[in-house]
């Protein structure tokens, strides 16, 4: 009886040690099956949008976001927003998104040219897409836009506007505005746009123009504007981002009228915006995430005018049958004949495409 209790006590041993060997056989054969999975799970496609100014400005940075928000939709890539109105932080946030390894960084605007370029040559593999100006690299894709062309239609309405005395706010004399906010070579390039066709509808159109010195101060922008209005301008352009929230505002508390710039801003005091000249940045952000999500992207420079529908001016809607019938169609000319090549639109002298 004590040899057979033996005999099954080992018998057991025995079946208990072998379960548990073929339980371990088992969990690591399982084991490998995850981490093969995991391996072959396809990487997050990743995208930082880094600025140098703030979200929130209803214009430039805000139609970038528009279309970074397409880009996490529509392409499903996780995206992160790095924002700074301090030119101390701009390299900084840049090297912090490379180092991430982000697969493409946008970088906006013209003052990060020298971020950029101390920057992008440090991280061939991480694709840079550069708004609103030029840095020559194997991994950069610069984008400019004709704004030029969009401010030469913007300048024209406001030509024909100015004496249109049956809208209230309007006076007889012949003279309209310009409020930018830096001084800067892309920013001249609207002004010179808007001077040239306000003149080709009516060569006696004076045209006031100031600069902030910030992209970032509502309250000198409206400032500014104000003091244009008291000169005698009844349309005042906003090329300001941020800055240009004032000068908006100035156009509803004045009764005046404003130009909106970059973004739909027509309703934002609706019947005191004749029009916005769209600046699509939102397009070309997505393009060119698009492209290199695709394995298409190239780097280089590329420009998106009125031909390739980078710029142009909203539909007027908000202000309806405020703006005639007559100037809308001139306008529509005017964009037909530029589009064409029928009219030369000036560049500023010292802004460079390409360069």
């Amino acid at each position: 009886m004590w040899k057979n209790w033996k005999l099954t006590a080992l018998v057991l041993a025995l079946v208990t040690a072998l379960t548990f060997t073929l339980a371990g056989c088992g969990g690591k054969s399982g084991g490998d099956a995850g981490q093969s999975g995991e391996q072959t799970q396809e990487k997050k496609f990743r995208v930082a949008y880094v600025i140098s100014g703030n979200l929130g400005d209803k214009s430039f940075f805000d139609s970038g976001m528009a279309g970074m928000e397409r880009v996490e939709k529509e392409l499903g890539a996780e995206i992160k927003v790095i924002q700074s109105v301090n030119s101390a932080d701009w390299e900084p946030n840049l090297e912090a998104a490379a180092q991430d390894g982000y697969d493409v960084v946008v970088v906006a605007a013209s003052q990060m040219h020298d971020a950029l370029t101390n920057v992008a040559p440090k991280y061939p593999d991480v694709k840079f897409v550069y708004i609103d100006d030029v840095v020559e690299g194997d991994n950069i894709a610069s984008i400019t836009f004709a704004q030029n062309e969009g401010s030469f239609l913007a300048g024209a309405l406001a030509a024909m506007m100015t004496t249109r005395t049956e809208l209230p706010g309007i006076n007889e004399e012949k003279i309209i505005g310009w409020v930018g906010g830096a001084d800067i070579a892309v920013l001249r390039d609207f002004l010179t746009g808007y001077e040239q066709g306000a003149k080709y509808i009516d060569p006696e159109v004076k045209v006031l123009y100031s600069f902030a010195g910030s992209f970032n101060d509502p309250a000198k922008g409206k400032e500014l504007t104000l003091a244009q209005y008291n000169q005698g301008a009844d349309i005042v352009m906003n090329v300001a981002s941020g800055t240009g929230v004032g000068i908006l505002e100035a156009a509803k508390d004045a009764g005046k009228y404003a130009i909106g710039v970059d973004s739909d801003q027509d309703g934002i005091y609706p019947g005191h915006i004749l029009t916005s000249m769209l600046k699509r940045v939102d397009n070309a952000v997505f393009n060119q995430v698009k492209l290199a999500k695709e394995g298409q992207w190239k780097a280089g420079h590329f420009e998106y005018g009125l031909q390739n529908g980078g710029v142009g001016l909203t539909d007027m809607k908000v202000m309806g049958d405020k703006i005639p019938q007559e100037v809308r169609q001139k306008l529509a000319e005017i964009t037909e004949k530029i589009a064409k090549g029928e009219i030369k639109v000036e560049h500023y002298a010292n802004y460079k495409v390409g360069q």
